[in-house]
């Protein structure tokens, strides 16, 4: 790819990035993620993958302002339509499309070309780890989400099975289970590394909320009177 290209490419997505979750920096986080990945494998369309990589997240902002939409589908069709429209071949601007409308985790779609597949465990790469657990609690922040839901009793529910969102309901739904979830072994690999990490974090902030409200609410009641 030559540098003037990148550089078109890369300052749409510099205009399109509006979300502290999902900024630049995540951009080029899943950008050398995927490129590291990309080494490891055989006949990669570094040009589609480097594509797919810098204008997967261009979508974002319309799922934020709407959040019935999946800024996967936003994404690939403002993708295609901005490549399009700056004369890049309709194939290209296609394999483009299809990779950035199946790189997202709740979505339908399945990534199949080994570019869709590089892209995929690369942003999820991001979503393990610290890192992941740094964004998601920016991004829960941003949406006025709280840390943890309370169950019936008043105790504090893990996550598991709830309705309700929260960063403990995120943890289970998602960020626990995405290490089975990659389609490379060097994809898989990256995040294994850093699973520890979110695992340890969600260990220590569960018990400490949850001692809290154990050894509080007994106090309390203590000191109530009928």
């Amino acid at each position: 790819m030559k540098k003037s290209t990148y550089k078109l490419i890369e300052n749409y997505m510099n205009d399109c990035m509006t979300d502290s979750a999902h900024d630049k920096e995540h951009v080029y986080r899943v950008l050398y993620n995927a490129l590291s990945i990309a080494d490891t494998e055989d006949a990669v369309d570094y040009d589609v993958l480097i594509t797919a990589c810098l204008l997967h997240d261009i979508g974002r902002e319309e799922q934020f302002e709407n959040p019935k939409l999946n800024h996967a589908e936003v994404g690939a069709e403002k993708a295609y339509q901005f490549l399009r429209e700056h004369h890049f071949p309709q194939e290209m601007a296609a394999q483009v499309r299809e990779c950035i409308r199946s790189h997202r985790f709740r979505g339908e779609a399945r990534p199949q070309s080994l570019e869709a597949k590089i892209l995929f465990d690369a942003d999820k790469i991001d979503v393990s780890g610290a890192v992941g657990i740094a964004r998601t609690l920016i991004y829960k922040g941003q949406v006025a989400e709280p840390l943890y839901s309370l169950r019936q009793d008043g105790s504090v529910s893990d996550g598991t099975n709830d309705e309700k969102p929260s960063f403990f309901q995120e943890y289970k739904y998602k960020l626990e289970k995405i290490y089975s979830q990659f389609y490379t072994r060097k994809g898989a690999q990256m995040a294994r590394e850093r699973q520890q990490a979110a695992a340890a974090f969600y260990d220590s902030i569960f018990h400490e909320v949850s001692a809290a409200y154990t050894d509080g609410i007994d106090i309390l009641r203590r000191q109530m009177e009928e």
